[in-house]
């Protein structure tokens, strides 16, 4: 019995999606095949296989090291993994030993940037079958399925915001290796401050010509592309989707964004707020909705009030817990720069009607069948599963609840409402502290979770800082 069976994955359907993989594999002219898995902060690793060994790989899996899974974002394995139990009470995690990630034919793509490469995303498992409990689209799958149980499916759209830079000089002497490595010198393609100015666009546009061509080949659901307020900054938005395809899209647009913008000169990140003179923050709208499994119909739409009775309960779990959610929105250290009042940026719990000032808008009215909410807290760097997962949670225990969101607010930088984290650390504390994402994500995830981010934190409180260099070192 094979890897995909055990996992009790080799249905029908995926007997057939293989088929149709190796086939367009055998048409084209691919010689390698990238096997690609998302870790924990949302970044995709893998290995790359010859074609010879793709039909093998959908059915038994690649083996690769556990230690993938355990690492900040230095690249740095946080768990002591020679220690017994891998430093995490997990025998699976002793001595850097293998799990195996089995490749999804649904997923199959040719990068149209690499013409020669197909793409699969994979799934994590255990080579008896067992899905690995660190895997994160395993727990966005947890998710949903928690979320049928309740008779409704996500629909999620993505409104996704980055910078675009020319890349100047890559820093690859030896000594700028460290773990993170030195990052490059870049310079704008435009001045910004001109939000969508049809000059600014057309002063980009060869470059967003480019990523919208290629973007396009994947077949993603690619809707607008928009001149952003800051300089080099653009949007991308997507059509909606159900929660899972929305996710993978979000994995393989970073992606791809990267990979063809280095390739023609220029360097696009998905940092919040970089550090450069002048920019802006980027953020990552998130618009969703419910859909009813049994009427099919949009579970937010009310007759007669801008959100139904569902939506309201269901709005008011994502501001109850959007705290300890903010650790999965926002991971980084530098997603809570953008959290600023009077910024087009939330700065605390509240909602209301098409206020771009709010956490949560309400967008649509009374009957209309695309009615849904726009979270606004998310950041581009954000694991679009945990992201995605954590909504799900809080808004599902908004509806078991029937909790009441309140009045909504028309002044948001000024409502009384719990404020948005200043900063990681805080998100952490209250995350640990909440019992329902706990219950939804697992106690053993959320620990997991919380000693790789608090890492994290450990490191850049650890390095001194220009600014430590500027205020100390001449005064004292």
């Amino acid at each position: 019995m094979h890897l995909a069976e055990k996992a009790g994955l080799w249905t029908a359907e995926r007997q057939a999606a293989a088929r149709e993989a190796e086939r367009r594999i055998q048409a084209g002219e691919l010689t390698v095949v990238r096997l690609s898995f998302a870790d924990q902060h949302g970044i995709l690793r893998g290995k790359t296989l010859v074609v010879g060994e793709i039909a093998a790989a959908m059915k038994n899996g690649v083996g690769f090291t556990t230690t993938m899974l355990l690492k900040d974002t230095s690249h740095r394995t946080v768990f002591p993994v020679w220690t017994p139990g891998g430093g995490f009470g997990m025998k699976e995690l002793e001595g850097a030993a293998d799990v195996m990630m089995l490749p999804d034919p649904a997923t199959f793509r040719v990068l149209p940037w690499a013409p020669h490469t197909g793409w699969m995303l994979c799934d994590i498992f255990y080579a008896d079958g067992r899905p690995m409990p660190l895997s994160t689209r395993h727990i966005l799958r947890q998710s949903l399925v928690a979320l049928a149980e309740q008779g409704y499916d996500l629909v999620t759209g993505l409104e996704v915001e980055f910078h675009l830079f020319k890349l100047g000089k890559n820093h690859l002497a030896p000594g700028d290796a460290g773990p993170s490595g030195e990052p490059p010198e870049v310079s704008l393609l435009n001045q910004g401050y001109q939000y969508l100015t049809e000059l600014r666009h057309d002063e980009m546009d060869p470059i967003l010509e480019i990523l919208r061509s290629n973007i396009a080949d994947l077949v993603l659901p690619l809707r607008s592309i928009e001149v952003e307020f800051g300089p080099s900054q653009v949007e991308f938005t997507f059509r909606t989707a159900p929660g899972l395809e929305s996710a993978d899209t979000m994995m393989l647009f970073r992606s791809a964004v990267k990979q063809v913008a280095q390739r023609h000169g220029y360097h696009a990140t998905f940092m919040c707020r970089p550090k450069l003179p002048n920019v802006m923050s980027s953020g990552w709208h998130l618009h969703q909705s419910l859909k009813d499994r049994k009427t099919h119909a949009n579970a937010f739409v009310d007759v007669t009030e801008p959100l139904s009775a569902t939506g309201m309960h269901y709005m008011a779990g994502l501001l109850k817990h959007a705290r300890a959610a903010a650790a999965f929105s926002t991971p980084t250290l530098n997603g809570y720069k953008r959290y600023r009042p009077f910024s087009l940026a939330p700065d605390r719990a509240v909602w209301g009607r098409d206020n771009r000032g709010v956490m949560v808008r309400v967008l649509g009215g009374p009957g209309d069948p695309a009615t849904h909410l726009e979270n606004r807290v998310g950041e581009p760097a954000a694991n679009p599963y945990l992201y995605m997962a954590s909504q799900m949670v809080s808004g599902l225990d908004g509806i078991g609840r029937k909790l009441d969101p309140g009045p909504s607010a028309d002044t948001p930088y000024e409502a009384k409402a719990p404020a948005l984290p200043r900063s990681l650390g805080e998100a952490l504390e209250a995350l640990r502290g909440d019992q329902v994402l706990r219950e939804g994500f697992g106690d053993f995830f959320v620990d997991y979770y919380l000693k790789l981010k608090q890492a994290e934190i450990d490191r850049f409180n650890a390095d001194v800082s220009d600014w430590e260099q500027r205020e100390y070192f001449s005064l004292f």
